[in-house]
């Protein structure tokens, strides 16, 4: 027993070490400039002074601040320099005396500028993520921590897999299936380990991904929608004209990663309900078994569904206020790019949802011991 843990604790030592080494060597990729950034850095620095403010009477802000920071990073470190704030909702900040901030420091022939960029929101963003997974970690106990894991695990994949991949030509379509299947594989496995229940779930989730992806692909090209058709779709075409990245599948691509957590959550819901009922009655048939099977994913197919669609539309919530507020003609609305691309990611998921119900149940059943 105790040399099975050890060879097992070995293996996962090594497939870490070769696919870190596999993932360092995979980003090894020139990027292509596409900002020229020389001369340009951002910085730490404390607001010491505020030299000149830009309140007015009324109490609103017109124009810049001048303040005087504390440089704390950069070639400018221990100096005390003067700086503008802008006055942006996008960028720039109030500005007070002893505010952490952060500024774009700017170096033009023997001229140096500093502008302050916005509040130095790292202290409070690595605290807000520590307190999540200390939490997950204290409720969860070991299945916490290694939810936690997972978490990390699929981070990476994302920034160190799946964006050299589609910077590598990769159709990005292709990319997220198969990060989702190594990100689902590897959650599997630290939080199931390799038994027939994960293993079943692992095939009901990469069968719902396939038709949340089929749906969005047959719904785009039926009302004529892609990845083309996003707001943003001037600087991905920049992008395009200067990468290998296919910027018309990116859209597909997200759809698939947003509906993996769903549909990863029912084929386990599904999963574990058919193995608990065969763990209490191995004599049941597979026909009574993909029934039962059925009857829990119809209790939670709704809900998720729901969620999904809920949570595409508090994503963009911006953009339905002001469809409100504008009181947009309804043949106007209905046929925009933003609200079919809308239809498509909420509906879309859900569809992979709705269909991992009967893969789950069919396969547990199929799969069941004799």
């Amino acid at each position: 027993m105790i040399h099975t843990k050890w060879v097992r604790v070995l293996i996962t030592v090594v497939i870490i070490v070769v696919g870190g080494i596999f993932l360092w060597q995979y980003n090894q990729i020139a990027k292509p400039q596409m900002v020229n950034s020389d001369g340009r850095t951002f910085e730490k620095a404390q607001v010491v002074e505020i030299i000149q403010d830009n309140i007015q009477e009324d109490g609103s802000r017109v124009g810049d601040q001048i303040v005087s920071l504390q440089m704390e990073s950069g070639p400018h470190a221990g100096e005390t320099v003067q700086a503008n704030c802008p006055n942006g909702l996008l960028f720039g900040t109030v500005c007070q005396p002893g505010m952490q901030v952060i500024v774009i420091s700017s170096t033009i022939g023997q001229l140096d500028l500093q502008t302050v960029y916005n509040v130095d929101r790292s202290l409070p963003i690595y605290l807000y993520i520590a307190v999540f997974l200390i939490l997950l970690c204290i409720v969860g106990g070991k299945k916490g921590v290694k939810s936690a894991v997972s978490l990390l695990f699929t981070f990476i994949c994302f920034v160190f897999l799946f964006f050299p991949m589609i910077l590598r030509g990769i159709w990005p379509i292709i990319a997220a299936m198969i990060t989702s299947a190594i990100v689902l594989g590897v959650s599997m496995y630290l939080l199931n380990g390799w038994t027939r229940k994960s293993g079943i779930a692992f095939l009901a989730t990469l069968g719902g991904l396939l038709i949340s992806g089929a749906a969005a692909i047959i719904f785009g090209h039926a009302v004529n929608l892609s990845g083309y058709n996003v707001s943003n779709i001037e600087n991905l075409m920049f992008v395009a004209q200067n990468t290998m990245i296919d910027v018309g599948q990116i859209l597909f691509a997200g759809i698939l990663f947003a509906s993996l957590g769903a549909v990863m959550d029912i084929a386990m819901d599904v999963t574990s309900a058919c193995a608990e009922i065969v763990k209490h009655n191995p004599y049941i048939s597979r026909k009574a078994l993909f029934q039962a099977g059925m009857n829990v994913g119809r209790d939670v197919m709704g809900t998720m569904s729901t969620t999904l669609i809920l949570a595409f539309f508090g994503g963009s919530l911006g953009v339905w206020v002001l469809d409100y507020v504008y009181d947009l003609p309804y043949l106007q609305l209905i046929n925009s790019n933003a609200i079919g691309i809308e239809i498509m990611k909420g509906f879309s998921a859900s569809f992979g949802v709705i269909f991992t119900v009967p893969i789950a149940a069919a396969l547990s059943a199929f799969y069941k011991r004799k």
